[in-house]
């Protein structure tokens, strides 16, 4: 008969896992409970969420939910749950292994909008910025051409004026 704690627990994970297409595979052991929670902290920052619990109950949820990952599922396994900004959450993650001197949390992997990523493809996230610093670099580049093209068409309109 299986356990009920480990019914309830798989019962919760599956509903946490539900629909989510985004989520990084980290190993966090090392990091002491203050370290966690100030990890959970800015990780709740981003929007995104730090779920730990057994390798085997998460590995039942993601099968169930057609995802995968079983082989990133080895020793102390926490899942990051990706709500809205990916890269931003992955430079969250980069930035707090920085700040430790051990490194930890450390990606083993995960998926992107449903498909498969590596450690590389994490880190690459990590070096884009948030969402909210791409969209602004957006702007500002679609700003700085758009004043450089009203600024055409002034030039252009005062030569129209001088001829007549």
């Amino acid at each position: 008969m299986a356990n009920p704690r480990n019914i309830t627990s798989l019962a919760s994970l599956r509903e946490s896992l539900n629909g989510v297409e985004t989520f990084y595979v980290v190993d966090y052991q090392g990091l002491n409970a203050a370290g966690i929670t100030r990890l959970r902290r800015a990780l709740t920052a981003q929007g995104s969420r730090m779920v730990v619990a057994k390798n085997t109950l998460v590995n039942i949820a993601l099968k169930d939910a057609g995802r995968d990952v079983a082989d990133l599922l080895t020793g102390p396994t926490a899942i990051i749950i990706v709500k809205d900004d990916p890269a931003g959450t992955a430079k969250t993650l980069a930035e707090f292994a920085k700040g430790n001197d051990k490194g930890i949390p450390n990606p083993r992997g995960g998926m992107l909008d449903g498909v498969r990523i590596d450690v590389k493809t994490i880190n690459k996230l990590a070096s884009l910025g948030t969402k909210d610093q791409l969209r602004a670099e957006v702007v500002g580049v679609l700003s700085a051409h758009l004043s450089n093209f009203v600024g055409m068409l002034e030039a252009y309109k005062e030569k129209l004026e001088s001829a007549a």
